[in-house]
Parts: structure tokens; C-alpha cells; sequence
């Protein structure tokens, strides 16, 4: 399950939703789907309402956040602990926001590094 903040601009999700097709393009033996915070759907609950229907009974979430902002620490634990009422028999990992990763850390780094010319 990747988990991204949503916007109101349908746009804003371009780029996840193309994380999402090459994960599941790469890794045809995941369930990937996408879902959103607020704003856009599916919402984290559906999302994995759905994939549980499937017969799911793991699930680990990417937050697609750049740091453990105050929705990391406060909202998602709220909603984690009422999908966990819903479904006792599931196991949930959250996994690192992605600014936690440090390969991407490096890779954000290292893009700025090669998209600004030297003087």
C-alpha cells in the first residue's frame, strides 16, 4: 500500500501513481494500490478494505511523506488502530516516510547535484 498526503489537483498524483505501476510492474507477485490522506481517493481505510476482500491478511504501508510530520505521529496511528478494530486478524507494517530512507535522501542529493551547472 502506497500512502501519499492527496490534493485537490488530480494532477498532484501523477507521480505516485507511476511509482505505483512500476512497483507493481517490477514485482507482479505484490497487491499494489494507492491511497490518499485526504482529498483524493482511495482513502488508506479503502484501500485496504480492498485488498483484505482479496484475501490479504498482510500489509505493509509506504508513506510516500517526506518526513514523520505531525500526520505520521498523530493521524496514521489514529487510523491504523481503527482499520486493526475492523480487521484484528491483520498484520500492518508502516514502514519509513521516504525523506527517513537515506538512499533517497542521497538520490534527491544527488539529482540537485547534476541538474544545477558548475560555475
Amino acid at each position: 500500500m502506497l500512502f501519499a498526503h492527496g490534493a485537490r489537483d488530480p494532477e498532484w498524483a501523477k507521480p505516485f501513481r507511476t511509482i505505483a505501476k512500476r512497483v507493481s510492474d517490477l514485482r507482479p507477485d505484490f497487491s499494489v494500490r494507492l491511497a490518499f490522506l485526504e482529498f483524493q481517493t482511495p482513502t488508506l481505510s479503502d484501500g485496504i478494505n480492498e485488498l483484505v476482500s482479496a484475501g490479504h491478511q498482510s500489509i505493509h504501508i509506504a508513506p510516500l511523506f517526506m518526513a514523520q510530520g505531525g500526520h505520521l505521529k498523530n493521524d496514521v496511528p489514529k487510523l491504523l488502530a481503527a482499520i486493526v478494530l475492523d480487521h484484528p486478524q491483520l498484520q500492518l507494517t508502516l514502514l519509513e516516510a521516504i525523506g527517513d530512507v537515506p538512499a533517497l535522501r542521497e538520490a534527491i542529493a544527488d539529482w540537485l547535484i547534476s541538474s544545477i551547472p558548475e560555475h
